[in-house]
């Protein structure tokens, strides 16, 4: 992490656990352990997530190219918060022989690393040249008049509420030009059976990469968390469609970070609210996408309806 990074950092895990209540940016939560981590969860028989859209990208790509329109044009094909590329690889083996170039935009200097490797190995046809960073910031440096087709997959826009992922949209949608197309990603609402377990796996690998982020701060800000001092609870509100993350303190205690030359004290059961998974319905899905010059044009669905993937085109 550089000083910029290392600062902004700072600046929000201190802006975060002086609100009320505490909260933590989920955006922080992948560092190299992290990364791994999440790669587990992914891989986790709770996290349906993963197979779902795996199943729209390995079964249904000739569907998903057609619904791009790009043809025989040179295109860009852009993806926001790339990962380890699981799913990418299977639309870019259907891709391999179109004129384009993959651009994948992480925060994780290593995620981009380790991705840029993996598809000049598994497809080696194919162009890649990766930008670490803030969304926006790393689409700027990619500013160009080619024919961009955007991905946001994974439900990463479910990490916002409606108002923060509509206003999301409408930035997105003022720096692609008219007829670039976007495919976002969606998680459907689903019964808290099969949804909760999704953020609470019998492995407990959701809960060391909610807990990592506390060890983050620890070895990049000088903090003293005792990471075994706070647990891993998450919730699930069917009605609002809302799976919850938080941290909560086992005890009184204060913690001290030394890069901010400030402390934080806890209450014994007093919760850190670290992330949101939201999942969509009809009404929910009109609220994000209102107001955003995107159209949407084209739905698709795994095979059980629990996970869509939508083609906007911007206006």
């Amino acid at each position: 992490m550089d000083n910029i990074q290392k600062a902004l950092f700072a600046k929000e895990v201190k802006q975060g656990l002086r609100a009320n209540p505490k909260t933590l940016s989920s955006k922080w939560f992948y560092d190299e352990i992290g990364d791994q981590l999440f790669v587990k969860i992914m891989n986790m028989p709770e996290y349906y997530l993963t197979d779902a859209e795996f199943e729209i990208f390995s079964t249904k790509s000739a569907e998903l190219i057609e619904a791009f329109g790009v043809k025989d044009q040179y295109f860009e094909l852009i993806e926001l918060g790339a990962g380890d590329g699981t799913k990418t690889i299977e639309l870019l083996k259907a891709l391999r022989f179109h004129d384009f170039a993959y651009r994948p935009i992480d925060i994780s200097i290593n995620a981009i690393e380790n991705l840029e490797a993996r598809v000049k190995r598994e497809v080696p046809e194919v162009k890649v040249k990766g930008a670490q960073g803030e969304y926006f910031t790393a689409l700027s440096s990619l500013k160009s008049n080619h024919p961009k087709v955007i991905l946001f997959m994974g439900s990463n826009l479910g990490n916002m509420l409606d108002d923060q992922a509509n206003s999301f949209l409408k930035a997105l949608a003022e720096v692609m030009n008219a007829g670039d197309k976007l495919l976002l990603g969606l998680d459907l609402i689903k019964a808290e059976e099969l949804v909760l377990p999704a953020y609470n796996d019998a492995q407990g690998y959701t809960a060391a990469f909610n807990l990592n982020l506390l060890t983050r701060m620890n070895n990049e800000l000088g903090a003293n968390f005792e990471v075994d001092s706070f647990d891993h609870k998450p919730k699930y509100d069917y009605d609002k469609g809302l799976a919850l993350s938080f941290l909560e303190s086992k005890k009184k205690q204060t913690v001290q970070i030394e890069y901010l030359n400030e402390s934080f004290d806890f209450e014994a059961g007093e919760k850190i609210f670290m992330e949101v998974s939201r999942k969509y319905d009809d009404s929910s899905i009109k609220a994000i996408s209102d107001n955003t010059d995107l159209k949407l044009t084209n739905r698709i669905y795994d095979s059980k309806h629990w996970f869509t993937d939508l083609i906007f085109e911007k206006q």
